[in-house]
């Protein structure tokens, strides 16, 4: 069932126009199977964050999966906060993952919740586990623990202290909460088997000690459990009917039912597994996305490159599209990475039908029309809309100096090529017909200056004679117009895998494997080639010219534009004003250009 998902699952109430053609996800298979049972009445899921960075495109799939199944069963949704990592966690995250989740459309009303408001509890579950002989403090240190563990081939080795007593364990434990031991002087285990397989099982850490300050409970703690211990008892806690985790949660499930099993929780959610979503051009590694803020790479968590939920936002994106991507790429059982192309087509589709069209000149070059007085000033209507007469219209100004795109003209043009050239007629949007006459140079030769002169029958843009012109270009009056500035953003990585490095030279070109993509070596960076030389990391793929910013010029209808409204500028794509503009220093964004690689493939497939 790979990829086989039914819209209404992902979208909610948002997009029924596809969803009775399609067939169930294997998730909402389950779901209604539970229901049909009656082994649950209502179905109640969640999405549980970390608060220790902002939320990506993969986090974009869990929210709308997690909040969209709820809208379609009549259940709950939850939000809750895993914050056991006092070190790690900050408020600015909290209050960034909560305006991302209400902009992608899902509201959790007063289901708001936090590992922290269950620490009290999970401390007595955890005296419970020492009670029964399950658990116990361990002096050994971090690499001591890991040296123990063992590998996949070979079994762990029993810590010197698994077989204190339970008292001298809840005296230690005790004497831990109460902030008599240092950082990493002590753990608390649990006491599973360190032959198991699964070397989740080899008794993981329940507990360790940090003297940090928690964003929500101050420093009432200085032990904190850790997010294997905290996340299904949580859930449990909650009521969480399905606890639905990507695939690498997979490996975790034994650990988490092992803890339902020998707990006396009140609740046993059933963990299920799905692919998360990845998209080409674009990491989710939240330890990478870290280092590309901190170190400058960009310019913040919501840099328009970066594939945060609040960087696709700021660049343009609608959180419709972002539900149509999630809808589109579909509950997998197998992990693949979706095309980038995918995502832009979902946002062309949205903004086709609503966006108003905006007259742009990004790399203008000055005509002036040699047959007009000094002082014309013609006015133009154009269509908000081409397919929407009632979206209204907007006025164009006609002036005597006008900017059109540099690329629009060519001084030898080669044949086909029908825009703006000496002698050759085009067509000004909406406006008239002009022909080029000359060109002004400056001394290293560059065209500063194009003059032309206009048909004064073709007014409205036909002529009595009924010619037509095979071209048509975009323009902006060059006295009557809106500056702006112009950020034409890239994709941030410069290959599809940004992790395909090669650790020989660490250039970040490796070799082809015929698929595009490199050999997973299951920890995101190469193997070691024993050369003695610095491998090389995803930095090495960075793109140069992810973003180029340009002065450009608008039409004075965009004037009125506001922080976060998007426009079509007309030839050029999809653009967004963004936060950064002030009173009369507009600033712009470029979400996504008019060309549609992957829709064009689909109709082909």
């Amino acid at each position: 069932m790979d990829g086989n998902l039914n819209s209404r699952g992902l979208l909610g109430e948002f997009d029924m126009s596809e969803s009775e053609s399609r067939s169930k996800n294997f998730i909402e298979e389950i779901i209604e199977a539970d229901l049909a049972s009656g082994k649950h009445s209502t179905i109640v899921t969640r999405f549980p964050p970390e608060p220790n960075g902002y939320l990506h495109v993969g986090h974009a799939m869990a929210i709308c999966l997690n909040g969209g199944l709820a809208r379609e069963y009549n259940g709950r949704f939850h939000l809750r906060f895993d914050d056991t990592n006092p070190v790690k966690e900050e408020m600015e995250y909290v209050q960034s993952i909560m305006e991302d989740v209400k902009w992608l459309g899902f509201d959790w009303g007063e289901n708001l919740y936090f590992a922290s408001d269950y620490f009290e509890q999970l401390f007595e579950w955890a005296v419970h586990l020492i009670k029964a002989g399950l658990a116990y403090v361990d002096d050994s240190s971090a690499e001591e623990i890991r040296e123990m563990r063992g590998n996949l081939t070979e079994p762990g080795r029993e810590s010197p202290f698994r077989n204190r007593s339970a008292d001298e364990n809840l005296d230690l434990f005790e004497r831990m909460r109460k902030g008599e031991f240092g950082n990493g002087e002590k753990v608390l285990r649990a006491r599973i088997d360190m032959t198991h397989p699964n070397m989740n099982m080899r008794d993981p850490v329940l507990y360790r000690i940090a003297h940090a300050h928690h964003h929500r409970t101050g420093d009432a703690w200085c032990i904190y459990p850790m997010y294997d211990f905290a996340h299904g008892q949580s859930d449990a806690i909650e009521g969480i009917t399905h606890s639905i985790c990507t695939l690498e949660f997979e490996e975790h499930r034994p650990l988490y039912d092992w803890f339902i099993e020998n707990l006396p929780v009140p609740h046993q959610p059933r963990q299920i597994e799905f692919a998360r979503l990845n998209v080409t051009y674009m990491i989710t590694s939240k330890r990478k996305l870290l280092q590309l803020v901190k170190e400058g790479h960009v310019r913040g968590w919501d840099d328009p490159r970066m594939p945060t939920i609040s960087g696709i936002r700021r660049r343009g994106y609608t959180p419709e599209s972002i539900r149509e991507m999630t809808a589109r790429a579909g509950v997998a059982k197998r992990n693949k990475i979706n095309d980038l192309a995918l995502m832009e087509f979902c946002l062309r589709k949205d903004l086709e039908e609503k966006a108003v069209r905006r007259i742009a000149v990004l790399d203008p070059v000055k005509v002036v029309i040699t047959n007009l007085p000094e002082d014309t000033r013609e006015v133009y209507a154009g269509p908000n809309h081409p397919a929407k007469p009632e979206m209204g219209e907007r006025e164009v100004v006609l002036t005597r100096e006008i900017f059109i795109e540099r690329d629009d003209f060519m001084e030898d043009p080669p044949k086909k090529y029908f825009r703006l050239a000496p002698g050759q007629e085009v067509r000004l949007r909406y406006a008239c017909y002009i022909t080029a006459t000359d060109v002004v140079k400056d001394a290293e030769g560059n065209i500063t200056e194009i003059h032309a002169t206009m048909d004064p029958e073709s007014r409205g843009g036909s002529t009595p004679d009924g010619r037509r012109v095979k071209g048509t270009i975009h323009w902006v009056s060059a006295t009557e117009n809106v500056p702006f500035e112009c950020r034409l953003y890239e994709t941030l990585f410069t290959k599809e895998d940004p992790n395909e490095v090669d650790p020989s030279t660490g250039s970040g070109q490796a070799p082809s494997t015929g698929s595009g993509q490199a050999p997973s070596t299951g920890s995101g960076q190469a193997p070691s080639t024993g050369s003695g030389q610095a491998p090389g990391t995803f930095l090495d793929n960075l793109n140069p010219h992810s973003l180029e910013i340009t002065k450009a010029f608008g039409e004075p209808a965009l004037a009125a534009a506001s922080v976060g409204e998007r426009f079509q500028f007309e030839r050029k794509g999809y653009f967004c004003v963004d936060p950064d503009s002030k009173a009369g220093s507009l600033v712009i964004n470029r979400s996504v250009g008019l060309r549609d690689s992957w829709g064009k493939q689909s109709q082909r497939s």
